[in-house]
């Protein structure tokens, strides 16, 4: 495989129809020579990437990627997301909000009316082989001249930011992850329906029929109206809070955290109850006919999805899968998962980010918080642990307090850093993370906030300036490790990846590689993002069969 060239290609797809146009662009965005008609334009987007591994510039990812993917030989190297680059500009350039499709782009450029976004909901089937419809170009605009200039204008764009080349990578690091993300949804992630089975009937009891709850549910359901004297729903709050009082127990409302404060029986079962109807209906049986009908648990990730850059999904809970249900993630005959999660990176991100030497020091090594209290509590694990995600969540009174006044001591660059970023959100203004993904704007005013308003939106730019930045690390490390994992032959497969951890399928007797693969993206993306520095990004990886026994 040949490595990747400086040469970008733009790339429209036809409305109807396999065909399509390219055109090869220069270094600063614009066109060389003439547009090159693809009647398959599978076909020779394979042919281009096969030659000079360019890198593909399009309107969207998640609308054309996918419909090429049966057809590549290779998965292609590198991408420019005009709809996800278009996001962190709007935002670095503070005009969150406003709509970032292809043709929204290009009516600002055009002093025309800007359309709306399309709904980012699953799509339903669509009978043209690419969804142009999405791009909410006017009919007279032409797809081709549209993405090569309003990529031609995000060049430029991006050369104005704050950091150009930190932005420059926070933009090739978003499209990447958009390829890595339409690849999982192809390949899935694998699902026993069998171990699945055995799971939920050992938790819900056998699958009943007509929708019926299970019947270990109908069982508990009975218990908490014999505690409560009352045949109440124990789906319905409006049903259990009345029932509760009557029985002398006066509770606000029948969320878990503040039923784990009543003493009263009925709240221990109906706690069992909630947990176990979550797995019902997030993870059951018609969870597994919708999302893993064929041993493959396939979710639509959406890139950037939550405003610090980290992913959210459409449907299938991906993020969210039990500990009790992980025991159905079982590789296939001959292969291994490879699982590897990054073990206290908003802490190193503190660290790296800040330049404190106190807390780099720290963080050189194994167990952060073991090294933070050596140094500063006296040993005391808990409380530097407490001390320090208090600092980074805004947690500042009571039993933190102290602790906060022992960080400013002997790590005052890093407290400076989340306090400043504390101070001016309470102040209304915006703050960026390491390669400039910015936070958008409190809702109304700053003269319109109350204090409490303010300090609430202090916690959050204090936290955002971490989090968004140790998900720019991630997706750092997720591009790396999609690149070396290609570089393997294409056998193992990402097939996972939640914040700060990702599960690749690989054949049994390539599992060493690809840990070793996983240990060199973390350093590569460490190097990337925070450029040299002592502090570690350690990835803990785990060989197994079934992703249950990683944890």
């Amino acid at each position: 495989m040949t490595s990747p060239s400086s040469a970008s290609v733009a790339v429209a797809a036809d409305p109807v129809g396999p065909g399509g146009l390219l055109l090869r662009l220069r270094a600063d965005g614009g066109p060389t020579g003439a547009p090159e008609r693809a009647a398959d334009l599978a076909a020779a987007v394979a042919q281009r990437e096969e030659r000079e591994r360019p890198r593909w510039v399009w309107a969207a990812t998640e609308d054309l990627y996918p419909r090429l993917l049966e057809r590549l030989p290779r998965r292609l190297a590198r991408c420019h997301d005009l709809k996800l680059v278009e996001a962190l500009l709007l935002g670095h350039e503070e005009r969150h909000g406003l709509p970032r499709s292809l043709g929204a782009s290009w009516a600002r450029l055009r002093g025309l009316p800007v359309p709306v976004d399309p709904s980012d909901s699953a799509t339903d089937d669509q009978p043209v082989l690419f969804a142009a419809d999405r791009q909410r170009l006017p009919p007279e605009a032409d797809p081709l001249e549209a993405v090569v200039a309003v990529h031609a204008d995000q060049q430029r764009r991006i050369g104005l930011a704050e950091h150009p080349e930190r932005m420059r990578l926070l933009c090739a690091a978003e499209s990447a992850g958009a390829l890595a993300a339409a690849e999982m949804t192809y390949d899935g992630l694998p699902w026993s329906a069998a171990a699945h089975d055995e799971l939920l009937t050992a938790l819900l009891g056998p699958r009943p029929a007509g929708g019926a709850r299970p019947k270990l549910l109908g069982e508990l359901a009975t218990q908490i109206q014999e505690e409560l004297g009352a045949p109440v729903n124990p789906d319905s709050p409006a049903q259990l809070l009345p029932a509760f009082a009557r029985v002398g127990v006066q509770v606000a409302s029948t969320r878990s955290h503040v039923l784990r404060e009543v003493e009263h029986p009925a709240a221990a079962l109906l706690l069992r109850y909630k947990e176990l109807s979550r797995i019902h209906s997030a993870h059951g049986w018609a969870w597994r006919e919708q999302w893993a009908p064929a041993g493959r648990f396939r979710p639509e990730y959406v890139v950037g999805g939550v405003v610090s850059g980290r992913w959210a999904t459409r449907g299938g809970g991906a993020l969210q899968i039990p500990r009790s249900l992980r025991a159905a993630v079982v590789a296939e005959p001959g292969h291994r998962l490879v699982v590897a999660d990054a073990g206290q990176l908003e802490p190193r991100v503190l660290a790296a980010m800040s330049g404190d030497a106190g807390l780099a020091a720290a963080a050189a090594g194994g167990d952060l918080y073991a090294a933070l209290a050596r140094t500063a509590f006296d040993g005391d694990r808990q409380r530097a642990k407490i001390g320090l995600l208090g600092a980074m969540y805004g947690q500042t009174t009571g039993e933190v307090r102290p602790l906060l006044d022992v960080l400013r001591r002997r790590f005052p660059d890093a407290m400076r850093l989340v306090e400043s970023a504390a101070r001016t959100g309470e102040a209304g203004g915006l703050v960026r993370s390491r390669l400039g993904r910015t936070s958008p704007a409190p809702s109304r005013e700053r003269q319109d906030m109350s204090d409490g308003d303010a300090r609430a939106w202090g916690r959050f730019t204090r936290n955002f300036v971490i989090q968004a930045s140790a998900a720019e690390w991630a997706l750092a490390m997720l591009a790396s490790l999609r690149l070396r994992l290609a570089a393997l032959g294409g056998a193992p497969r990402l097939v996972f990846f939640q914040h700060d951890e990702i599960v690749v399928h690989t054949p049994q007797e390539q599992a060493g590689a690809v840990e070793a693969a996983v240990t060199e993206a973390a350093g590569e993306a460490s190097r990337l993002v925070f450029g040299p520095t002592q502090v570690l990004f350690p990835l803990e990886t785990h060989v197994v069969q079934c992703y249950a026994d990683a944890k």
